[in-house]
């Protein structure tokens, strides 16, 4: 792979336990700066609420990003990120809230932000993981609890490498744009391409209602019987329902 970010390491390794976990290592241990990890191959790859992420050498895309961010309101990150990545890849690309790539209720990619404090005082801060995930080959069903997509579905002749030429510069760009504005010039960009909104859904404690898009901090919108409700917590798992 070869990708060039100005300002930004790139370093590509054959097999890894998890990039996120490599660089949140390197955060503990003072190393803040920024670099774009990419494996080939994961052994113990992360996704949201615990779930483990499969990488095989050639079938997926798997890498993190990190750098020194400082937005004022870190409320909608994973959202920014999943507007930059699914405008880069293909018009088919949808977001499912808060931080799935998905097509045609099929789920392409997923995306798990970590963060580590460095310093201290005035020179106190805190490191962002973007760590990214995307189906590139199409992969069996078998004990997923949403059906994959491949990216190859929609384009046979994308592999690990272009994806990552399309995805690197956009990324980065997107992480500094959060920083210096927040959520709200995502925003729209989200809500066209919500693969939930106007859809009815079911919160992981049973709650049903009509998804709303999501507001300017990056929070859903879900018209419930009781009201319109706002989720803001990740660790709620939200599902189109049947």
């Amino acid at each position: 792979m070869k990708l060039r970010l100005p300002g930004c390491a790139v370093e590509v390794v054959d097999e890894i336990d998890s990039t996120n976990s490599e660089l949140m290592r390197r955060a503990r241990a003072g190393r803040t700066g920024r670099v774009l990890l990419v494996a080939r191959e994961q052994t113990a790859g992360r996704g949201r609420l615990g779930r483990g992420w499969v990488s095989r050498a050639g079938e997926s895309l798997t890498f993190s990003l990190g750098l020194k961010l400082a937005p004022a309101d870190w409320s909608g990150l994973s959202l920014a990120v999943g507007v930059s990545l699914a405008e880069s890849l293909h018009p088919q690309v949808g977001l499912k809230w808060p931080n799935d790539l998905w097509v045609a209720d099929r789920k392409l990619g997923g995306i798990l932000v970590e963060t580590a404090s460095f310093g201290e005082g005035a020179a106190a801060g805190r490191y962002a993981v973007v760590g990214v995930g995307i189906n590139i080959a199409p992969r069996p069903e078998t004990g997923l609890s949403t059906p994959p997509a491949a990216l190859q579905d929609l384009d046979p002749a994308v592999t690990a490498d272009t994806a990552l030429q399309r995805l690197g510069a956009p990324l980065l760009a997107a992480l500094e744009a959060f920083e210096a504005y927040g959520f709200t010039p995502f925003q729209a960009r989200f809500n066209a391409r919500d693969v939930l909104r106007d859809r009815e859904v079911q919160l992981s404690d049973g709650t049903a209602g009509t998804a709303h898009g999501v507001s300017e901090a990056g929070a859903l919108l879900v018209h419930t019987a009781a009201g319109m409700r706002t989720v803001t917590s990740s660790e709620v798992s939200v599902r189109p329902r049947p």
